[in-house]
């Protein structure tokens, strides 16, 4: 893949990315209002709401990190080759996952793909 093409798949995803962080607010904490007529069910599904947006969150924060690690190594002239055997990533892979630091014979893990814990 030539290096226009990658930037330009690359800064799109993080656009989208950057885009997609003012469209979901988490719910606010103790607005469950338990008092005001909602049960401990609708509590539940509050506290689920929470988890659920903070998993979206979480997932987007280390995508957001895999591309802006991706376009560096970009600018190194590091991008395309596999992290673990220095192998050239096939285009198809690239254009589907065009942040991947990994060919097909090292695939990213779960870890991996969920990127650094932040605190």
């Amino acid at each position: 893949m030539d290096a226009e093409r990658a930037r330009t798949l690359l800064t799109d995803e993080l656009d989208q990315l950057e885009g997609s962080s003012a469209v979901t607010e988490r719910p606010a904490p103790g607005d469950d209002r338990v008092g005001e007529g909602l049960d401990f069910g609708d509590e539940g599904a509050r506290a689920y709401e929470t988890m659920a947006h903070d998993l979206d969150e979480n997932s987007r924060r280390a995508r957001t990190a895999r591309v802006r690690a991706a376009l560096t190594r970009l600018d190194k002239g590091e991008y395309g080759r596999c992290d673990v055997c220095g192998e050239q990533i096939d285009d198809e892979r690239l254009e589907a996952r065009p942040d991947t630091d990994r060919c097909r014979d090292h695939p990213e893990d779960a870890a991996q793909m969920a990127g650094p814990v932040e605190g």
